[in-house]
Parts: structure tokens; sequence; C-alpha cells
């Protein structure tokens, strides 16, 4: 039996992967969240693995509050980079496999077409910058049998996240206002944790002798805009919704306005089939009407 150690428990892709669990009777997960290993704290981390050992570490914590980032690049910069070194370091000393999630931020967003692994970062702020010191320091590193993966515009049935605040919004008012001009795919994080199982089980992974960098979000392609109308055209609320352009609603992060990512790879090597965003969104707003 693998065993499988998820950090993050509590977020909305560790809280995916509690659910899928007792299903996959092969792997042996271990869930802990920030309280039991903090991640901001090297030392913490290193004390708690001194007599643990995995598989597997599936890394979905994270520092994402993507405004609250440019007053903390410190707690940032120690939770999505200095901690990835600290398991990475972890993962080739035990020969364990990592798997780390991380985000379309690390580019500028200013792409024409789908970004490719291989396509240059310039990461436009705190978060995306501190996400990809994370990825490079875990590059540097480099232990095998491992992978990044990159998605965007996660939303779960737990947690906070742009669905569930836009359901909150369309019973509590009659108009709203949502960025058009920002363009990418919604993620389901039921989805992204089906794909990790998936990936940890393949015998592709076992046969990395580095670490590799792959992209994930569902398919199709939206802006915020189209994204807030079909939620509340599933949901059936009447809300009148109102295309913004990013200049009138100003955050202290800028955000990219491109988020497309390219599957080809991880859809290839991993034998992948990437549910439409639609009927992923379909779903998740089913589970929460409890059909």
């Amino acid at each position: 039996m693998k065993s499988v150690l998820v950090t993050g428990a509590n977020g909305q892709l560790g809280s995916e992967l509690q659910q899928l669990a007792p299903a996959h009777t092969e792997l042996n997960f271990t869930f802990v969240t920030r309280t039991q290993v903090d991640l901001s704290d090297s030392h913490a981390i290193n004390a708690w693995f001194s007599d643990r050992h995995f598989d597997v570490i599936i890394n979905c914590a994270a520092y994402t509050a993507v405004d609250k980032a440019e007053s903390e690049p410190d707690l940032a910069y120690a939770i999505n980079a200095k901690a990835v070194e600290t398991l990475a370091n972890i993962a080739k000393t035990q020969n364990s496999s990592l798997v780390h999630v991380s985000t379309d931020y690390v580019f500028a967003g200013q792409n024409f077409q789908p970004y490719k692994e291989s396509d240059r970062t310039d990461p436009q702020g705190i978060y995306g910058a501190s996400k990809l010191a994370g990825e490079q320091a875990l590059l540097n590193i480099n232990p095998a049998k491992s992978i990044i993966i990159r998605t965007a515009w996660v939303y779960s049935t737990f947690g906070n996240n742009f669905v569930k605040t836009m359901l909150r919004l369309g019973k509590e008012r009659q108009e709203l206002g949502v960025i058009y001009d920002q363009v990418g795919s919604p993620t389901s994080a039921g989805d992204l944790a089906l794909a990790i199982i998936s990936i940890i089980k393949h015998p592709m992974l076992q046969n990395l002798t580095g670490t590799e960098i792959y992209h994930y979000s569902n398919e199709g392609v939206c802006s915020w805009y189209d994204f807030a109308k079909a939620i509340f055209n599933y949901a059936e609320l009447n809300c009148f919704v109102k295309p913004l352009e990013t200049k009138d609603y100003p955050t202290p992060a800028k955000r990219p306005h491109y988020s497309l990512l390219n599957k080809a790879k991880i859809k290839h090597d991993f034998e992948i089939t990437i549910p439409y965003w639609q009927d992923s969104l379909k779903n998740c707003l089913n589970i929460l009407n409890g059909k």
C-alpha cells in the first residue's frame, strides 16, 4: 500500500482529496492542517518529518490571499517558497514523490494562446512571485518522481471561492458588476483531485528521473463575467450581471488578463481526460443544492 501525505487538508483541494480518499483503498492517506504542521516554519516541518516517511507528498497548502500578499510578502514567501524548498529536500532525502500545486499567476497573463509549461514566466505580484520561487526551489533540488501542477480559477463545494461568492451575492442583489476582460478556465478542485490521484497511481510518475511541470484546468474558456452568468443561469438566480473592465475594479495586486493553460502534456503523459468547465460547474452546483 502506498502512503500519501496531503498538506493543506482543510483547503479546497485538500478537502476534495479527503472526500475521494475512502474509495482508493490501495492508498493510505494522511491529511495534515496548518495547526499540525506550520509550513511557515522550516524547522517545524523538518521536525515533523523526522520520524515519518511517505511514498508521496501532495502539497496543497499555500498562501493564496493574492491582495494581502502585497502587504505580507515575508509570510507569502515563507509558505509558498521556503516551505516548498524544505519539502523538496525531504522528498529527495526520503526518495518520495512530491506533487506540488502552483498557479497561473507565475505568468504575466498577456499571452494570445494557451500557456505551455515551457513558456516564459513573469509574475506581476507578490503572490505569483512567491509561487514561482517555490517552483524554482523545487526544480533546483529536483527530486525524482515529482511534479509541479499549475492550475487556475479553482473552486469547490468546500471553502471560499468565486462560485460561492456569486451564489451569495446573486441572492442578495439585483445587479452585480463582474470583470469581463480577464479570460481563463475555471477549475473544479474535485476534478483536479481526481487527476492527482490518477497521476500518483500512474507508472509514468515512477519513471520520472527528476521534477516535471504540468498544467491542469478544466476544458474550455470564459471570462469572469461569463463564469458569473453561467452560475446564475444554472442556479436560476435572477441577478443582472454588468460587465466591468479591470480598470473599473482596482485591486492591490495585478490580475492576469489571460490565464489559459495548455493541458496537452498532462493529458498525454498521464492519459487524463479533462471535463468541460460548464459540466463541472453544474455538478458543483448540484452538490451545493443537495441534488
